[in-house]
């Protein structure tokens, strides 16, 4: 399979690198930019394309780096803007492209611009991020909800108004409306791009406007829900018409220059449409959501997911992900009796959907989540909600590099979040090398995925067994079949039609006539 340089991510893998938790260099038990360069020929060698890193920028912490006080500069816990450059310029060596996170619908408190948002209603940036009055009772001045816990809007008391937050207190929502702020983050990714990024992802990108009438969001159907967000059905306070214009206005500064990837994050409760909206031409390249990172996959769930998508905007390319940063890991979340099985055919069917499939690291290893105990927690969103929603430290701890103290992670007395030790067995050092080991997989996996043409090709979703999710990917002189059994149960379906040699077994088989899938497992077959 050879990639189009312009459009490079056709047919490509990305790997998910979370900073604090990829590799420390320092020794203060927070990973950094040089842990990152310094392991890239780690990264190339699973055989992906290039690397996803979640934010580095200078940021108070109160989300992790998604509080962003500098949108320009790197967090001295993460290096600095020298360390940049040289991890974009090993990673390019290397053949890797890299992808940053850019994160638009809020900055952190301590971000100049809300110091001078909020020193007054008439200075330049007064209408930079969403201020609103009080109602005459002093109450905020609507029911918008915020993700993290309690009502989605802070009094300050220097304008005597009330600022807006989807998240923490501390991540002040910005009013892209105003045309200033607006092209103050676009160029933002005007001064990254100079800096020789590959494409950027684009942090909850339907987050990014509001209705301008700050109308109560209507109630939910989760009459159940743990969190007061989840009571609120998100019509006015995202997924707004606007925010798909100013996709257009990125993607257009970004064709400026060939070859960069625009990626969006949708969160919503209509994936596939907003995923297709975002991805309509004239827009974004590629769009996520959390459609797979649920509490479980099923067949009916991927095909209907992918066929929406293909319908709406044919011409994109979309992204997939089973596990990240900010959900449990995908093997805790959707449980097989099989476990070894079920996490190759998991990497398997990621990476055979078209669209650009996005790794996250750990799964790799086959990492289920980790189990934090409360007093060790540092999500604010788990501190909030425990112990029924543990938040995402669970998902972001530090990557086992080895076993023994530390986990080849770090050499302070204890790194930012435990490492358990499950992951410790289940290190880098000690898969390597072992021909059975997932790491073993996924390198033979990826290295045989990069060779087929198909995967670059169209789909066609078949009917067979009810837990049975077969499509055939198929370009000009190669078609292959995947069949992924996603149950605990035996499948067995004739092979009449579907392919008549193996061309990647993942614990199925051909009997006879017969196709023969145990639980959790797949096998690819070519005509």
């Amino acid at each position: 399979m050879t990639h189009d340089e312009h459009n490079w991510w056709r047919g490509a893998v990305l790997y998910q690198v979370y900073p604090r938790s990829f590799r420390d260099t320092n020794g203060d038990g927070v990973g950094d930019l040089n842990g990152i360069t310094d392991n890239l020929e780690y990264i190339a060698s699973l055989g992906v394309d290039g690397v996803w890193i979640c934010p580095f920028y200078r940021s108070p912490m109160a989300d992790f780096g998604y509080d962003i006080a500098d949108y320009r500069d790197v967090d001295p816990i993460f290096g600095s803007l020298a360390d940049f450059d040289r991890l974009i310029e090993r990673a390019h060596a290397l053949g890797l492209k890299v992808v940053i996170d850019q994160v638009y619908a809020y900055t952190s408190t301590e971000h100049a611009w809300f110091a001078e948002s909020r020193s007054d209603r008439t200075n330049p940036k007064a209408d930079w991020y969403l201020w609103a009055d009080p109602k005459p009772d002093g109450s905020p001045p609507n029911n918008w909800m915020a993700a993290f816990g309690g009502i989605g809007w802070t009094w300050d008391s220097r304008r005597r108004q009330y600022y807006h937050h989807h998240f923490t207190p501390g991540q002040p929502h910005l009013n892209l409306h105003c045309d200033g702020a607006r092209a103050a983050v676009i160029d933002v990714a005007r001064f990254w791009l100079a800096r020789g990024v590959d494409g950027f992802r684009l942090d909850v990108a339907n987050f990014w406007f509001h209705s301008a009438g700050l109308e109560d969001n209507p109630p939910s159907s989760d009459t159940d829900a743990v969190k007061p967000w989840d009571m609120q059905a998100h019509v006015h306070d995202r997924s707004q018409p606007q925010a798909l214009g100013m996709a257009a206005e990125i993607r257009a500064l970004c064709d400026e220059r060939s070859g960069v990837l625009t990626m969006a994050e949708l969160a919503t409760s209509q994936p596939a449409r907003r995923m297709a909206e975002f991805t309509s031409p004239g827009r974004l390249h590629s769009a996520y959501s959390w459609v797979f990172l649920g509490d479980d996959i099923s067949p009916e769930l991927v095909r209907s997911t992918v066929e929406e998508v293909l319908a709406s905007a044919p011409n994109s390319w979309p992204a997939w992900s089973f596990s990240n940063h900010d959900r449990p890991r995908v093997l805790s979340r959707w449980r097989r009796r099989d476990r070894a099985r079920w996490a190759r055919t998991l990497v398997a069917l990621l990476t055979s959907l078209p669209g650009l499939p996005i790794i996250y690291q750990g799964e790799e290893l086959a990492l289920e989540e980790a189990d934090i105990p409360f007093d060790k927690l540092r999500d604010p969103e788990g501190i909030a909600f425990w112990p029924e929603v543990k938040g995402r430290d669970g998902c972001r701890t530090p990557l086992p590099w080895s076993a023994g103290k530390g986990a080849g992670f770090t050499t302070a007395a204890e790194s930012w979040l435990p490492i358990p030790a499950a992951h410790e067995a289940s290190s880098i050092a000690d898969q390597t090398g072992r021909p059975d080991s997932m790491l073993s997989f996924v390198r033979g996996w990826l290295a045989w995925r990069k060779r087929q043409p198909a995967m670059t090709g169209g789909v066609q979703f078949l009917d067979l067994a009810d837990d049975l999710l077969v499509f055939r990917r198929s370009t000009e002189g190669q078609s292959l079949t995947c069949l992924f059994n996603l149950s605990d149960d035996e499948v067995v379906y004739p092979s009449d039609g579907l392919g008549d040699r193996v061309a990647f077994d993942l614990g199925g088989r051909v009997a006879g006539s017969d196709v023969v899938l145990p639980g959790s497992a797949a096998l690819i077959l070519r005509s």
